[in-house]
């Protein structure tokens, strides 16, 4: 029995222990899993001999001593002596006398350049025949079609006379290895000199200048347009006013030689009155909507004019900045370093699209990479550059690589909150601030603006137009007119264009995780402002989601897809990249329809590393409607929420029939946040329409139990609360039930709660109670009746019954089950 809880049980991988410190070590503050499953707290991961600060790119482990799993920097990595051997690295010698074959190369281990072994990838002797797998993504999970997961399958199983060679991560022993080989070599940046080396900074300044006056004499143009456009509109209401009036005086004058009696003409003379004041009414509203459509069409003449003007200017920047940089190379070496081996220089001519070689993840893991980066941008935007040249010069100065300098333009947009930001109404609209204020007003976009910045730092950036599934779409709506027109940019960095879109991720008012206390923090203090960096470098596998262009060349995708396709794609948020998540039935579609008993599931997959500490949560609406019940039952009672392993699902039954409105949150947090009852916010991961056209079932709905996933998983993974006798949500079960836990970490103050439909709570709360023997909690039940039955059970740790202040903790929701009593059970 000791043994099967031993094996029910593993420990939780979410709540390591530092190799440094030996102190526990959670996700939010985790770096690894590294050499052997170690971990460190992010600021102890540092070199071990002269404390170095560490990332994943910078790190070293000893590669000629197993036993030692510490981490070292470059300068002080142990190495080893020349012309060492050992036992294990003669074993190669077999490996390496296997026959060659040239119609199969394993591209995990075997890339483009020059082969290198280390001493990891000598423990090889007893696996020479492994099997080769599939290749991973970044979170570990495999690609189907039209999910945020798209690889090719490499499979050579069936391939005749292939025996030879074939290894994979597993076999090595080397599967970490190879990820953060991936990390560290798949992208060599290297250093390049500022563009105060090669363009004077006043002859840029002179070239802006002619820029302006250029926009100046567009400007002017458009207010001449603007002024006789409105005079002609001015000018044929006048005439139709007076040609109206005219009409009406001369029929008015006829009635009134007709009318003798006093009355009578009082009346004419009100019922004149009347119609003048009605046809003046009437041409008011003409000319306003005149001017509006009249307005409409102009300003999109106008953004289509000073788009062009904007390319041909970007055009021009870029000229002169590839002339000038080109001499300088002539004469010099335009990188920092010495000695840098043959790269391709940065093309002087915008290449044609084409599908990225390199994942956003195989250039940058974390934003925080780019933290001096970022500190430049937010340090630049805290003032006002007058032109965009001193703008550029102050972003870029300091950037050593093309990815840096798109970097600090797309963080300099996103730090500026255009909420709070008043401007000068004398601002040129041409100026860095001016061209803001236009955002905040309509008349400029985000897209304009990064592009023109990208011109003045020497990128090439194209403005992208298309479809988006911005504010206001809903799964299953059709792209038929201009509601969700947009544009966006991409960028030629790291090799490839790259998708950027600034507007979304543009900063955004979120709330803060605490919640205000009483005499502690105001609601404005629990209010903060956070850019989005999925938006930054955006895979084309995953902006397609959300963005369609109408030049299919610019999904960069090597299988672009139909408008239709896109509309079937499942409607997800960039939270749901950001986590990991995606679907593991490749059939997942915006739509799902029901079954014959009214029943879809909408199942999502989780990356391994997030497991510990993602949390979901629905809610389930009438799609055409607001509303959320039925008969006076919540909507929400007629969804299932399990998990199972890396798998939450969503089975929807549908009470009647009709479309409703699946909407799923999620939220990354670690047991200890969970488990202070606090409140957390959740944000939308995706959307689906369920359609239900026919129902020959009844539905009831669940009992009415606390919200959230059912079944003992979240026991597990947040409180360590491991099942011994139901490991699964739907419990079958006589007149009576009994259930037991484990628990790996003391718990204490354990209430269950059982609900039944059509029966109070506390009428049920006597046929429940628990007792606790030593690390065993056995949860006894005996039903009144036969039927369905909804079991909560809420427990608190021991150690956070208090918190810092004294107060003490909210008892929090554990897990619930389904159980279905009958006697034939």
């Amino acid at each position: 029995m000791q043994t099967s809880y031993s094996a029910m049980y593993r420990p939780n991988f979410y709540e390591s222990t530092c190799l440094r410190c030996q102190e526990t070590v959670y996700q939010v503050d985790r770096v690894g899993p590294l050499k052997d499953f170690t971990f460190y707290h992010s600021g102890c991961f540092k070199c071990a001999i002269c404390g170095t600060k560490l990332t994943l790119k910078t790190y070293y482990n000893n590669q000629h001593k197993q036993e030692d799993k510490e981490v070292y920097c470059s300068s002080h990595v142990p190495k080893i002596g020349p012309g060492h051997l050992d036992g294990s690295s003669v074993g190669i010698r077999s490996a390496l006398n296997v026959p060659k074959s040239s119609n199969f190369v394993n591209e995990q281990i075997r890339c483009t350049g020059r082969g290198t072994f280390d001493a990891d990838a000598l423990n090889i002797r007893t696996h020479v025949n492994g099997s080769t797998t599939q290749p991973l993504s970044p979170t570990g999970h495999e690609r189907n079609n039209y999910s945020p997961n798209v690889y090719p399958q490499n499979n050579h199983n069936d391939s005749p006379g292939y025996q030879y060679g074939r290894f994979d991560a597993s076999a090595l022993h080397i599967a970490h290895a190879l990820k953060q080989t991936e990390i560290q070599k798949a992208y060599k940046t290297h250093v390049e000199k500022p563009i105060d080396c090669y363009l004077d900074r006043d002859e840029q300044r002179r070239l802006e200048m002619k820029h302006r006056k250029e926009e100046d004499d567009l400007y002017r143009k458009f207010k001449h347009n603007r002024d006789e456009e409105e005079k002609k509109i001015r000018d044929e209401i006048r005439d139709e006013w007076e040609r109206e009036l005219q009409r009406l005086t001369n029929r008015f004058e006829r009635e009134m030689q007709l009318k003798r009696k006093r009355d009578d003409q009082n009346v004419l003379t009100l019922r004149h009155q009347q119609e003048k004041d009605a046809l003046e009414k009437n041409m008011t509203l003409r000319r306003d909507k005149k001017k509006e459509s009249l307005t409409r069409k102009m300003l999109e003449n106008e953004r289509a004019a000073t788009a062009a003007l904007v390319e041909k200017q970007s055009h021009e920047m870029m000229e002169l900045i590839n002339e000038k940089r080109s001499e300088y190379m002539m004469a010099e070496s335009i990188y920092m370093e010495d000695n840098v081996e043959e790269v391709t220089p940065y093309p002087s001519h915008a290449p044609l699209p084409a599908p990225p070689a390199l994942s956003k993840f195989q250039i940058y893991s974390d934003p925080i990479e780019f933290a001096n980066v970022d500190q430049i941008a937010i340090s630049v935007a805290q003032e006002d550059q007058k032109s965009f040249t001193d703008l550029v010069r102050q972003l870029v100065g300091r950037c050593g690589s093309d990815i840096e300098k798109a970097r600090t333009i797309f963080r300099w947009i996103t730090v500026k909150n255009l909420n709070t930001m008043s401007f000068d109404e004398n601002l040129r609209g041409d100026s860095p601030m001016g061209l803001l204020r236009g955002i905040k007003n309509g008349t400029e976009s985000y897209h304009v603006l990064f592009k023109r910045l990208c011109s003045y730092a020497g990128l090439h950036c194209v403005v992208i137009k298309g479809y988006s599934k911005s504010a206001g779409y809903q799964p299953g709506v059709r792209f038929e007119d201009n509601r969700f027109r947009n544009s966006w940019n991409a960028v030629y960095v790291a090799g490839a264009w790259r998708f950027v879109q600034c507007n979304w991720g543009a900063r955004h008012l979120v709330n803060a995780k605490e919640a205000p206390k009483a005499g502690n923090k105001t609601k404005s203090d629990s209010l903060r402002y956070e850019y989005d960096d999925h938006y930054f470098l955006t895979d084309p596998k995953e902006f397609i989601y959300e963005f369609f262009p109408l030049q299919s060349d610019w999904q960069l995708l090597k299988q672009p897809i139909t408008l239709q396709e896109f509309e079937e794609l499942p409607f997800v948020r960039s939270l749901f990249f950001r986590y990991g998540l995606y679907f593991s039935d490749k059939n997942t579609k915006a739509v799902m329809f029901t079954d014959s008993t009214g029943a879809a599931t909408v199942r999502i997959a989780m990356p391994n590393h997030m497991q510990g500490t993602l949390i979901f949560h629905y809610n389930l609406k009438f799609y055409d409607s607001d509303g959320d019940s039925f008969e006076g039952v919540s909507l929400k009672r007629f969804v299932m929420q399990s998990v199972v392993g890396n798998m939450v699902a969503f089975r929807v039954h549908a009470p009647c029939s009709g479309a409703f409105l699946l909407d799923i949150f999620a939220n990354a947090v670690t047991p200890k946040e969970y488990l202070t009852g606090e409140p957390m916010k959740f944000k939308s991961v995706c959307k689906f329409k369920i359609c239900c056209d026919e129902l020959q079932t009844v539905m009831v709905p669940l009992p009415d139990c606390a919200s959230g996933e059912w079944g003992p998983t979240k026991a597990t993974r947040l409180f360590g609360l491991v099942p011994i006798t139901h490991q699964d949500a739907l419990v079958f079960a006589g007149r009576e039930l009994e259930t037991q836990f484990r628990m790996s970490r003391p718990l204490t103050d354990f209430m269950a709660t059982l609900h039944k439909n059509g029966v109070e709570e506390k009428r049920l709360s006597k046929y429940v109670s628990h007792i606790v023997t030593d690390d065993i909690v056995t949860f006894n039940i005996s039903f009144p009746e036969e039927g369905q039955y909804g079991l909560d059970v809420y427990t608190r740790e021991m150690a956070s019954m208090h918190d810092n202040n004294g107060e003490k903790h909210l008892l929090t929701h554990c897990c619930k089950y389904l159980i279905n009593s009958s006697k034939r059970n």
